[in-house]
């Protein structure tokens, strides 16, 4: 077994707590590749900002358990290196489906795992939640647990329909399972494609499409019921436009992809939402770049020469959102 303190990695148990007081959210960007884990890095040093590096069931799978761990490890050594004496990474899995899955995550340097049980019967989701709470704090892991259902598609994670938490269940819930924070479902959703046109209603001046808001009525309630409680937001890419008309312009074909508002992220993080997931964004970034250098220097075959520019995008977008977002900068 390999604990997380052994590779310089941190649980999000303190820093949850400060930013739930500071009235601030901790960016939890999803990664896949090296480039993907350099931009985070550089990002959260360059703002002082505490990260999460999140990995789903999907990622793992594709990069490998062994190779993950020993990026995470890499991410703390190269975050010195870059300046920050001591850094906060919390290496994540998200979206963990069993409790096998979140124990061999744990036994290999992860510090945080969520346990999905969301699409189980209320009472299966306590059960097996619970059951991963207390392997998880036997080893000073800590442990996201969800209640209710987002839409959307990402990676494994799939649903045509969104379920939104009910607040008369947070208290029994996060009681009976022990859980150290709660995602919840406000309205949020999966991918690139957050709303339906039929959902959204259209700019008149640039005929963009304009998503519904999020039950912040819910989120409030939620925090009466549970108050300092920190609360998780999924499905929280912006899905930026000049990214997809990028995309687009050059060979891409995403038609009315669409997220949520940046404004609406940044007036959760002001609330007991401490903890908000960004992964589709990353994705757009990165493409967006590629297929600008692809279109614009056809003769280039060097992957550092597509891969650096799509680093330094998704660099830059990670530090907007740090930054202009989620408010999380200058908290080391």
């Amino acid at each position: 077994m390999t604990s997380y303190k052994e590779l310089g990695l941190v649980n999000t148990r303190e820093m949850f707590a400060k930013a739930v007081a500071g009235g601030y959210a901790i960016p939890a960007f999803n990664f896949n590749t090296l480039e993907q884990m350099q931009a985070i890095i550089q990002a959260a040093v360059e703002t002082k900002s505490p990260v999460i590096m999140q990995v789903s069931k999907g990622a793992r799978n594709y990069a490998n358990g062994t190779i993950l761990r020993y990026m995470a490890q890499g991410a703390v050594e190269y975050a010195k290196e870059l300046g920050c004496e001591h850094p906060q990474i919390v290496l994540h899995l998200d979206h963990g489906d069993s409790f096998e899955l979140c124990k061999d995550c744990i036994d290999n340097g992860f510090s945080s795992v969520m346990f999905d049980g969301s699409s189980l019967p209320y009472e299966e989701n306590i059960r097996i939640t619970k059951q991963v709470v207390e392997y998880a704090h036997a080893h000073d892991v800590t442990v996201e647990a969800e209640l209710g259902v987002l839409a959307g598609v990402e990676d494994e994670v799939a649903s045509e329909v969104s379920h939104y938490t009910k607040p008369e269940e947070v208290v029994d819930f996060s009681t009976r399972s022990g859980c150290d924070s709660l995602a919840i479902s406000i309205g949020t959703s999966h991918g690139a494609y957050k709303f339906t046109p039929a959902q959204c209603t259209r700019d008149p001046k640039t005929g963009k499409l304009v998503p519904p808001p999020l039950a912040f009525d819910i989120l409030h309630e939620i925090e009466k019921r549970l108050p300092g409680f920190p609360i998780v937001l999924h499905g929280s890419s912006s899905v930026p436009q000049d990214e997809v008309d990028t995309i687009n312009a050059h060979g891409g074909k995403l038609p009315d992809a669409v997220g949520i508002p940046e404004e609406q992220l940044r007036e959760a993080s002001k609330s007991a939402v401490c903890k908000i997931n960004i992964d589709s964004d990353s994705r757009l970034a990165m493409t967006a770049a590629i297929r600008k250098h692809f279109d614009e220097k056809p003769g280039d075959f060097d992957p550092r020469q597509y891969l650096k520019p799509a680093r330094e995008n998704m660099k830059k977008m990670y530090i907007h959102k740090i930054v202009e977002v989620l408010g999380s900068n200058d908290k080391l």
